[in-house]
């Protein structure tokens, strides 16, 4: 079973940025959509965005122009930049590794907090 582990978390103050990886245990990502996902307090998880094996990103409209993915298939590794960022995207995210639209393999998480 692939493990992926998420780093790049922390407080950030508005308008700053934050690099989130999410690096997997085996060469994988490369063959799958791989998503961000972020669950605020007393919200459901939310999809943030993804990016296929071809490279096609897609984002939600919350984040659209702020917020990026991108993947190193040589480190296993796919990224979150998010600019600009805002005290309602204080969350935890997670990636997942999409297999299926029922079946994939999520992250521990890591937390982000905006605020001054």
């Amino acid at each position: 079973q692939v493990q992926l582990v998420e780093s790049g978390g922390g407080l950030v103050q508005p308008g700053g940025s934050l690099r989130l990886s999410c690096t997997a245990s085996r060469s994988i990502l490369r063959f799958n959509t791989m998503g961000w996902y972020r669950q605020a307090p007393g919200k459901q998880r939310e999809l943030v965005g993804h990016i296929t094996s071809g490279d096609v990103t897609n984002y939600a409209e919350s984040v659209e122009g702020r917020f990026s993915i991108s993947r190193d298939n040589a480190k296993n590794t796919v990224y979150l930049q998010m600019n600009s960022l805002k005290p309602e995207d204080t969350a935890v995210y997670y990636c997942k590794l999409i297999y299926s639209a029922l079946a994939g393999v999520w992250g521990q998480g890591t937390q982000v907090t905006v605020s001054s």
